[in-house]
């Protein structure tokens, strides 16, 4: 893992807070913390209310286990989708499957001109098109639990503790206004920053709108990583069982084959970061597979060459034509964000990963 990832930091002896976390959770006394659980949800049981917990989902394989543990405990669980760009059909059958699990689901569909036009800007501002989305997915959610006082939200795994961030944040239990605007992809761009783009304006801007902390009394949200030790790949074998596909091959940017399954050009983002900060998804997975001794850091290598940085012409012209723009136009925004540092004028990488 580079020193160029934001909010990771490296100790005296040169290792990162990421694989000082992945020691830290062998050392937790999970089964402590699975009885913590219980006690929440008995706690948000014992309120009747008609949803116990609201499940924030995608169809993909975090949502998937997060509803399946839900259910496992007994609660009582609205779902609630907000729309990706540009949605697949693996995405729509497993969120099909997620809903079919046993619960009632909800899916905000935002204004899709509005979205458009905020995607599009933040991709020539921050190079970034999934902003509206990355903000989305944590605000619409959160204003529905507000409205019907639903008093938990089950996020899912903790970030800043499995891919690294400051201690205090690999600690937290709860994701709140604080944790989306610190590590929320934001990426410094507020909703009102978009006042005026196409003619947005702020009553636009309500699904994308944090609710305040008195509508917010009595609700809180928190991470089921925090509650249960967090591994992807046992988490994925178990909602296979139930229904969850993969996509059968390796996914664009990355050697695994079950994650950003629901939107066709989510891999653009994915490039940009390869470009902004000299790694990619395939980085982001390897890391984690050496730390839970599932690959040596010489099998790990291998796969992030062949993967990092992989953004195909076929992803590359459904995202011009979604937004409307020439190829010229893409490649020039990809050249105004590239770390001129880790990349030639031709995008090529002046490091090797060794």
């Amino acid at each position: 893992m580079p020193d160029t990832k934001p909010d990771l930091f490296f100790d005296a002896e040169g290792v990162c807070d990421a694989c000082r976390s992945a020691d830290w959770k062998n050392q937790v006394d999970w089964k402590q913390r699975e009885r913590e659980f219980r006690t929440l949800v008995d706690e948000v049981r014992s309120l009747n209310r008609p949803y116990d917990c609201l499940v924030p989902v995608s169809g993909g394989k975090d949502s998937h286990y997060q509803v399946y543990k839900a259910l496992e405990y007994g609660l009582k669980v609205l779902a609630v989708t907000f729309h990706p760009t540009l949605q697949t059909e693996l995405g729509k059958e497993n969120l099909r499957n997620l809903v079919s699990l046993g619960v009632d689901h909800v899916t905000v569909t935002p204004n899709p001109q509005v979205y458009k036009s905020m995607g599009l800007e933040s991709f020539r501002r921050i190079g970034d098109h999934e902003w509206p989305n990355h903000l989305g997915i944590f605000t619409a959610p959160v204003t529905i639990a507000a409205e019907k006082k639903i008093p938990l939200i089950l996020w899912g795994e903790n970030s800043q503790l499995e891919y690294g961030g400051p201690e205090a944040a690999r600690q937290k239990q709860t994701l709140d206004r604080r944790w989306l605007e610190e590590f929320g992809g934001l990426l410094g761009n507020r909703p009102s920053d978009m006042i005026g783009v196409d003619g947005i304006t702020e009553d636009d801007l309500v699904p994308y709108t944090y609710p305040s902390e008195e509508e917010l009394k009595g609700i809180r949200g928190v991470f089921l990583g925090y509650y249960f030790k967090w591994d992807a790949r046992e988490q994925v074998e178990k909602i296979k069982q139930v229904g969850f596909k993969t996509l059968g091959t390796h996914v664009e940017g990355t050697y695994t084959d079950y994650e950003n399954l629901d939107d066709a050009i989510v891999s653009v983002h994915d490039y940009f970061k390869y470009l902004k900060f000299g790694f990619g998804r395939a980085t982001d997975h390897a890391c984690i597979d050496i730390r839970n001794g599932r690959l040596s850091r010489e099998e790990a290598i291998n796969l992030v060459n062949l993967y990092d940085g992989e953004c195909s012409s076929t992803t590359k012209g459904l995202f011009c034509a979604h937004y409307d723009i020439t190829p010229d136009e893409f490649d020039g925004v990809c050249h105004r964000f590239a770390n001129k540092k880790l990349f030639d004028e031709n995008l090529k990488p002046l490091w090797s990963v060794s």
